[in-house]
């Protein structure tokens, strides 16, 4: 922890107080230098958080004082497809994120968010939920007729489960834990099943669609499950690569994806225009994210920790009242 001198904010910037903050598998990586050997430091970490508009710069039209909005994941991305040149400006990786006091951002890299949502639920969006919505919804087109596995329990799955739900879609998870598997049901799962206990959870989840395969496959695990997210696909079907929690690299028989005529498709969070067209279906909805815990503002390595555990449900929260 430090003290800066307060921001300022300039022509097209807006200042930010900030309320609350949210934690990702990434932020774990930045912290512990494994995310990229070339980052800074120091740095300020974190790419999602809410605050209050304290004051705009000249120019600054989108929003005004006392407005409630997030920071978008990547300030420069917001509307149309991805290009290479938007990663260099992610925060809390590329460039310094939000975990401070006061933050000023470009007016065009903030969202006003939905009003029916406390900070601390807001302040899950910006990544995961994100990244969730452009798998399920942007990206992946999910209809009702479609069954979507979704792995394990953390931020991203739970949203990508919320959302295909919202679609009508049928969503089959995994987990290590039977206790979680039930919160997972509670959300609207079908099928959870316990990868700890079957080895091979994608023979099981193959036999729960009938042999079929599910329609998409929400891969969180990387390395370590991607080779199964291809197995238990539908010829025909979707493989929305998201997260590394099991590595980065491994032997990929690629054999599967030419044969079954698989798609798949690399998802880096999303643009603004993505981030609030996600903003109208939650506040259409109601849809509340699911929080596990909220710390305090210095308890960011306690956070960290827990978080790193595995323990957690869904979003690890950071609030600053």
């Amino acid at each position: 922890m430090v003290d800066r001198h307060d921001p300022e904010p300039g022509p097209g910037q807006v200042l930010l107080a900030m309320k609350a903050w949210s934690l990702n598998y990434r932020d774990l990586l930045v912290a512990g230098g494994r995310y990229n050997p070339k980052l800074k430091f120091p740095m300020v970490p974190l790419s999602d958080g809410v605050g209050e508009v304290l004051a705009v710069g000249d120019g600054v039209t989108r929003v005004k004082t006392g407005d409630r909005v997030a920071g978008i994941f990547m300030q420069n991305w917001i509307i149309g497809p991805f290009q290479d040149s938007y990663a260099k400006s992610a925060m809390g990786g590329a460039i310094d994120g939000v975990l401070a006091e006061k933050v000023v951002l470009p007016a065009e890299g903030v969202t006003p968010i939905p009003q029916d949502l406390s900070y601390e639920e807001a302040a899950t969006l910006p990544c995961a939920g994100v990244t969730a919505w452009n798998s399920v919804v942007e990206t992946g087109e999910v209809k009702s007729s479609d069954t979507i596995l979704v792995l394990g329990s953390g931020g991203v799955s739970v949203f990508a489960l919320q959302f295909a739900r919202l679609k009508g879609a049928r969503v089959i998870a995994t987990s290590g834990s039977d206790q979680k598997a039930e919160r997972l049901k509670e959300l609207g799962a079908s099928d959870v099943v316990n990868y700890r206990n079957v080895a091979d959870w994608d023979k099981k989840v193959r036999e729960l669609t009938g042999g079929k395969g599910v329609d998409h496959v929400v891969e969180v695990g990387g390395a370590g499950t991607f080779q199964k997210s291809l197995l238990v696909t539908r010829g025909g079907g979707r493989v929305s690569v998201i997260g590394n929690l099991g590595g980065l690299t491994t032997d990929i028989n690629v054999a599967f994806i030419l044969h079954k005529w698989l798609t798949v498709q690399g998802i880096f969070v999303g643009s603004r225009k993505a981030f609030e067209n996600m903003n109208a279906a939650i506040s259409e909805t109601k849809l509340k994210p699911v929080i596990d815990r909220v710390f305090g503002f210095g308890e960011a390595s306690e956070a960290m920790k827990y978080m790193e555990s595995g323990a957690h449900f869904g979003k690890v929260v950071i609030s600053a009242s």
